[in-house]
């Protein structure tokens, strides 16, 4: 690998790990310049720290809801910069896309056939933008939440324009309680989504693939930290029931009243009524890209 190349990739893993020059170094020589093997060396060396900040931003650009009568969608619209990102031609590109997703019920090839105001196709227009512009710009992602038997919030965080931000959140709820009963309360529960990021609302959501890698970087890191092996898969149980209460939606701690579990806020909230989180949609500008 060229030294250049090297110095690039040892500098974006101090970036997301904030470890040391020499140990990351190091982990990119082992692991063939593979990021995200390097992040988990590091990890089982016990040298970097389980955190969802080591998430890898490599890309800017704008998150879009729309909504109408109970009917959500949400897109992500990727830039290379920021200042592309705050582009009025850029920001009304996306404007008209949102609408285009919600008709399109989120889903991307029809959101890319779909004909804009000017007679072109989506897919056409992104061509002449990127070549106006000159930077790539890619339509990332999208979802959709239906109002069959549901009620639907949205939030969105750092907001650029209205319904235009860098964080956005899509909430179905279903229940016997009405909208107007329930409307603070939900944009409250979709506010926790936003800043907690849970990747799924209970344990049976959560994918076996990330748990499973989970558990062998906890057992690998306590083997390097030199625990004995009788006590090993005790410690390793603890530590993953913890990541488990972390990542999954009911279990977390309300970010409002951080002693009470989010389950247990519905609860109280629902009463005699009922309350079950159905669907969330929880997009972040460039994460993991």
């Amino acid at each position: 690998m060229p030294k250049d190349n090297v110095l690039e990739k040892v500098k974006k893993l101090r970036e997301l790990t904030g470890v040391g020059f020499k140990d990351c170094k190091m982990a990119i020589d082992e692991n063939d310049g593979d990021i995200d093997k390097s992040v988990e060396f590091l990890r089982k060396k016990g040298i970097a720290k389980a955190n969802k900040k080591m998430e890898r931003v490599a890309a800017d650009g704008l998150i879009s809801i729309c909504e109408n009568e109970n009917k959500l969608s949400i897109i992500e619209v990727n830039s290379e910069t920021d200042f592309v990102a705050k582009n009025e031609e850029f920001i009304k590109f996306v404007e008209e896309i949102s609408n285009i997703s919600l008709l399109n019920l989120g889903k991307m090839d029809g959101i890319l056939n779909s004909q804009m105001q000017n007679k072109k196709k989506v897919k056409d227009n992104l061509v002449d933008l990127i070549a106006k512009i000159g930077e790539k710009i890619t339509i990332r992602r999208s979802d959709f939440l239906d109002s069959e038997k549901a009620v639907n919030f949205s939030y969105m965080h750092t907001v650029v324009k209205k319904n235009l931000g860098k964080i956005g959140v899509l909430l179905s709820l279903e229940t016997s309680l009405g909208k107007e009963k329930l409307n603070e309360f939900g944009k409250q529960l979709a506010m926790h989504i936003a800043a907690s990021s849970p990747l799924s609302i209970d344990k049976d959501g959560l994918d076996q693939q990330i748990l499973e890698k989970e558990k062998e970087i906890i057992r690998e890191e306590l083997k390097n930290s030199g625990k004995e092996d009788k006590i090993i898969d005790k410690i390793a149980l603890g530590k993953l029931n913890k990541f488990i209460s972390e990542n999954t939606l009911l279990n977390q701690e309300w970010i409002m009243e951080p002693k009470k579990k989010v389950k247990d806020i519905i609860k109280t909230f629902a009463a005699k009524e009922k309350i079950v989180v159905k669907k969330f949609v929880r997009f972040k500008v460039g994460e993991g890209v």
